[in-house]
């Protein structure tokens, strides 16, 4: 029934209802009703009073029930990470077999991925830097024109603290500032509750930073240059770990590790060649025994 309605010369009026409530609908009626209204008439307007109201608003209630507002995130953690770049074969699905993306939430997560692209560009850039400045000691440009720099990569930086004493804190400061605008692009204020968090706006790794715009427009072959990204950077974590390891262990440089290794095969095969001709045997070298 409408707000106001007349049924012959006597007036029914209903307070409109509360459209913000679900459960309970709360009506005030005043009724003059004469004689002759029938019972029929009576139930119709008893009816009519007691529908629920109408929302809307989405969000709000429709009839008896509340509708649920359209939402275009992921329906859980997990499939908020499969959305995600980095999820390539040999691992068709979330490679997560300790089941840590189970039992976090989308914020930790984001965060999750935005430390193992950063971990994965310094690995890159590690890896990298291992092999070229081992193969390049005596290049100028490594700050190294005395050739005071030498032998495994891991001893580098402490060669470099004795010959060059500005260096360190040079690196400490390079390194302060690309921190500082990484935390200033992506890292929401800290606050009681939201310590820790990046920003609700803030895309995991995207720093803006794409000078020679190799960046695709098309969303999928984006995604796609991202995976790549994601896998070398793992790759290379994997990497610099095995090369760092190898040179505590074998106090060798990496290639020198590898001409090692070949060298050994090689004489061990040819023992082996030796030995069913029955020749003399050709000794390993004291310095490939322990390889």
């Amino acid at each position: 029934l409408p707000n106001r309605r007349f049924h012959g010369r006597y007036k029914t009026r209903y307070l409109p209802t509360n459209n913000h409530t679900q459960a309970r609908h709360h009506h005030v009626s005043l009724f003059l009703f004469p004689k002759h209204v029938s019972k029929m008439s009576l139930n119709l307007m008893r009816k009519q009073a007691a529908r629920p109201s109408v929302a809307t608003k989405v969000g709000k209630t429709i009839g008896s029930k509340t509708e649920t507002p359209v939402s275009t995130t992921p329906r859980s953690n997990l499939d908020y990470l499969r959305s995600l770049p980095g999820v390539s074969e040999p691992f068709p699905d979330v490679f997560d077999p300790a089941g840590f993306a189970t039992k976090a939430t989308i914020p930790e997560i984001r965060r999750w991925r935005e430390s193992e692209l950063t971990h994965g560009r310094v690995s890159m850039l590690a890896s990298l830097g291992f092999i070229v400045g081992e193969q390049l000691e005596d290049f100028p440009a490594f700050l190294n024109w005395d050739g005071s720099v030498s032998g495994p990569a891991i001893t580098h930086f402490d060669q470099i603290r004795d010959t060059r004493p500005l260096f360190w804190e040079s690196l400490i400061l390079a390194i302060g500032l690309a921190e500082s605008y990484r935390v200033a692009v992506g890292w929401a204020t800290p606050t009681g509750n939201g310590f820790n968090n990046l920003k609700d706006d803030y895309e995991p790794g995207n720093l803006g930073f794409d000078p020679l715009g190799l960046a695709p427009s098309d969303p999928e072959e984006l995604k796609e240059l991202q995976t790549k990204e994601l896998n070398n950077g793992r790759l290379a974590m994997i990497a610099i770990a095995a090369f760092v390891v190898q040179e505590v262990v074998e106090q060798t440089e990496i290639f020198e590790h590898l001409a090692l290794r070949f060298e050994k095969e090689a004489i061990l095969e040819l023992d082996d060649i030796e030995r069913d001709l029955n020749l003399p045997i050709t000794p390993l070298p004291e310095n490939l025994k322990n390889l």
